[in-house]
């Protein structure tokens, strides 16, 4: 006898691969569909989800470009508005020029600086939170400058002279 598997071992085999492949496809396929789903219905409740950082830079460029282009000068007369408006869209025109090839060269740039200004965002907030407790009182004993209760750290902080005005 050989060691070999028989033929209808080998069958045996080649059945359950087959059966593992379809359900490995099988899955993948059912977590592709549920995916879909699930994308399809935070679109309707939430609407379009925002672009990369680039995307929304170059939204608000031609934004800012349609409004500059449609404004009416009133302070500088009839005569001079037409010329006025044909200098404020070539200046547009060439704002829009320079900005829309960094955009496009250097789209991920524009996502990090984005990031960078929430984690700012989130520190400063931070910061001015833990200033208005202190202001307001809710917090004055974890604050470290507190000693005894008292602000002005002892009579032996400085060569100043305490005044009491009561």
């Amino acid at each position: 006898m050989s060691e070999e598997p028989s033929p209808s071992g080998a069958a045996r085999e080649e059945a359950a691969d087959e059966v593992r492949a379809s359900d490995a496809d099988a899955w993948a396929t059912a977590c592709a569909e549920d995916l879909q789903a699930e994308k399809a219905r935070r679109r309707t409740q939430y609407g379009k989800p925002p672009g990369s950082a680039a995307d929304e830079l170059k939204k608000l460029v031609d934004a800012v470009a349609e409004k500059l282009s449609g404004v009416q000068s009133p302070l500088l007369g009839a005569v001079a508005g037409p010329a006025a408006q044909q200098v404020v869209r070539q200046v547009v025109q060439q704002a829009k020029d320079a900005v829309e090839p960094v955009i496009e060269r250097n789209p991920d740039v524009f996502d990090h600086l984005a990031a960078a200004g929430n984690e700012l965002l989130a520190a400063y907030r931070s910061a001015v939170q833990a200033q208005e407790r202190r202001w307001t009182g809710r917090d004055d004993q974890g604050d470290p400058r507190d000693q005894d209760g008292r602000r002005d750290g002892g009579d032996d902080a400085g060569p100043g002279e305490r005044i009491d005005l009561d």
